[in-house]
């Protein structure tokens, strides 16, 4: 049985039907990127797979457990990092620390000193205002609070969009770790550095998801995912 099984997950927005049948499986260590259009459904998609949204039909499976079914299964398996920001931006980055880890079994004093936290260089900002942080720190801290309960399954959408190639570079780094360590990673990405990392990618095209060649280049996918905007994305 795969970490992750998926299998015909549907959803509508009043008439419009953003995903079709989604059907796809990773195991732990699998990175599996996903590419589409601005508004092709690939938001849709993560915010089903990590239970902010309830999907109108299909399964998912995590460890073979349902989360469908019973919710705390995705916050036990699922670390999730939006495009929007997630924070609590009147707080310090600390109390935001606080928040994720109250019921973690990660110990936040360990992770400050020699955990992500550092590795990110979150320490340093520990009693800065969230809203007074560069983007990059935001999205740092963000990847951050989303594996304080050392999740099995992180769920990332365009996290390196409009940050400088520094910060990219770091989360970049740190998918590789965390696939290598035996995590899984579904990531939503027009970033030829973090798709890097993928050992599979999907198209994702009119709520379709299409299994790419190994080895394409998104170069080869321009003209499909140039795309239109859309809020359903």
């Amino acid at each position: 049985m795969s970490l992750i099984e998926v299998s015909k997950i549907t959803k509508n927005y009043g008439k419009k039907q953003v995903l079709r049948d989604i059907t796809f499986s990773a195991e732990a260590g699998e990175c599996i990127g996903i590419v589409g259009a601005n508004g092709c459904g690939k938001s849709t998609l993560l915010k089903i797979l990590s239970g902010a949204h309830k999907p109108d039909g299909g399964s998912i499976s995590y460890n073979n457990e349902n989360p469908l079914a019973r919710s705390s299964v995705f916050s036990r398996y699922v670390g999730y990092v939006p495009q929007e920001n997630p924070l609590f931006d009147n707080l310090t980055v600390l109390d935001n620390l606080r928040l994720w880890y109250c019921d973690s079994s990660h110990n936040l004093k360990d992770d400050i000193r020699n955990g992500i936290i550092a590795e990110f260089g979150i320490d340093r900002y520990l009693k800065s205002i969230v809203r007074t942080l560069s983007g990059g720190m935001k999205k740092r801290l963000s990847i951050a609070c989303s594996i304080a309960k050392n999740p099995e399954i992180l769920i990332l959408d365009e996290p390196g969009a409009s940050l400088d190639i520094v910060c990219k570079e770091d989360i970049k780094r740190y998918m590789k770790k965390y696939v290598a360590d035996g995590g899984s990673i579904i990531i939503a990405s027009h970033e030829e550095s973090e798709l890097s990392v993928c050992s599979r990618m999907f198209l994702m095209d009119n709520g379709i998801l299409i299994n790419l060649a190994p080895g394409t280049a998104l170069s080869s996918l321009m003209g499909r995912i140039a795309g239109k905007d859309d809020n359903n994305d």
